[in-house]
């Protein structure tokens, strides 16, 4: 687990902020659910014999002796919280939410035990254009953030449960015939979660894996039907997409589409942002049947994204925009009044004011990094200032009610 420095969190604001403005575009609202739940709803979500179940969870007693976990993803807890409060049976939803999630898995580059995650949730569509549009929205994201030439879309369908389930079977016989030749992680998962193997990372699994059955050869007429629908939405849209057969999501609750933007820049190929159809979920956790669909992305991850291609504005990086000093003590007053005359005038302008003693003053403004720079000094007649950008002296010897209107020209 890790801390967000202040150095850092201005960036993780900016993309808190463009995923805020895309999604409400949408019309999407924010829910905001608990960190906890009963340990219960991940094991009849994800499954008992998942590796996150049986190994990542964060799961302990309260003082009740009731188990609790802190959670691992987010999916689960929004489907609870909308059968929770009657949001879903005989309507249509779309909920986003951010905030941490918990693993104890192995950490590397871009990925921590406490992670955080966006995610988009929505219930009562069945439709092909529901899952179009969670995608057209994420493509979306990419452009306003600069990065939708590093990321490429991977499609598949899942079909339904049924029709998976055979494939899931005759996969099951295929590799059972070649165990020994399969890697140590696949053979353990060719009991409980056989589909899974077709993400494997294994070289010689993937090479086994050429002549095993093809799960699109399976798909029922309705999962084909939707599946090409999607694909004509998405044509239409000039998404670019590429079909992986094997992309798959291990869980039995999930049909249909499945989806992942991926990335080489950031070394191995990494998934920013995953989602697909999960129709069978709410009735699973209780609910009345509810088609759904979503996606989540993690945060660490992109903000790594976006600072290895250097697609971060450079006036986001910073935490103010003025910097506010004195250089000497009896200009002190004057700059404490002139920062609140500042903030009521102009609201929008992020003002810091230097407080931590005026030797070198000059210089020490000038290193805050800020793009305007004010510096109050006293004469007879009064305080006066002098604005400075980043480059060079703007103007000296301002009258102080002259200031607002000066700043606002220099920095529009």
């Amino acid at each position: 687990m890790n801390d967000i420095l202040p150095s850092s969190t201005p960036i993780w604001q900016y993309l808190e902020r463009q995923v805020s403005t895309v999604l409400s575009s949408y019309g999407y609202n924010e829910i905001r659910m608990p960190i906890v739940e009963q340990t219960e709803l991940f094991k009849r979500s994800i499954g008992e014999v998942t590796d996150i179940v049986e190994k990542e969870m964060y799961t302990f007693n309260d003082r009740n002796d009731e188990s609790l976990t802190l959670r691992p993803e987010g999916t689960a807890g929004c489907v609870r919280a909308g059968e929770e409060h009657g949001l879903l049976f005989n309507q249509t939803q779309r909920f986003w939410y951010q905030g941490p999630m918990f693993r104890y898995e192995k950490p590397q580059k871009g990925r921590y035990r406490q992670f955080h995650q966006i995610g988009v949730e929505t219930f009562g569509m069945a439709s092909a254009e529901i899952d179009a549009e969670l995608i057209v929205l994420s493509a979306r994201l990419w452009k306003k953030l600069g990065i939708l030439d590093a990321v490429t879309l991977q499609l598949n369908s899942l079909g339904s449960t049924e029709s998976r389930q055979v494939y899931k079977a005759d996969l099951t016989s295929f590799l059972e015939a070649r165990f020994d030749q399969l890697d140590e992680d696949s053979q353990r998962r060719l009991a409980t979660n056989p589909l899974r193997i077709l993400d494997s990372k294994d070289t010689n699994t993937q090479n086994l894996l050429a002549d095993a059955p093809v799960l699109s050869d399976y798909l029922d007429e309705d999962s084909k039907s939707h599946f090409a629908h999607l694909t004509e939405l998405l044509d239409a849209s000039g998404i670019r997409y590429e079909v992986n057969p094997r992309l798959v999501r291990g869980l039995d609750y999930y049909c249909k589409t499945v989806f992942e933007w991926v990335t080489d820049k950031l070394g191995a190929q990494g998934t920013v942002c995953a989602g697909g159809r999960y129709d069978g979920l709410v009735k699973q956790l209780g609910g009345k049947p509810t088609p759904a669909v979503g996606f989540a992305m993690g945060v660490e991850r992109l903000i790594l994204l976006l600072e290895t291609l250097n697609a971060i504005p450079e006036e986001e990086r910073s935490s103010f925009d003025l910097y506010l000093a004195a250089d000497d003590k009896a200009a002190q007053q004057a700059v404490f009044a002139l920062a609140e005359t500042l903030r009521d005038e102009l609201p929008s302008l992020r003002i810091r004011c230097h407080f931590a003693g005026l030797k070198n003053i000059n210089n020490k403004a000038r290193q805050s990094g800020a793009a305007l720079i004010v510096l109050i000094k006293q004469t007879e007649q009064g305080p006066v200032a002098s604005l400075w950008n980043e480059d060079a002296l703007v103007q000296s010897d301002i009258a102080l009610s002259a200031l607002p209107e000066m700043i606002n020209s220099a920095w529009q």
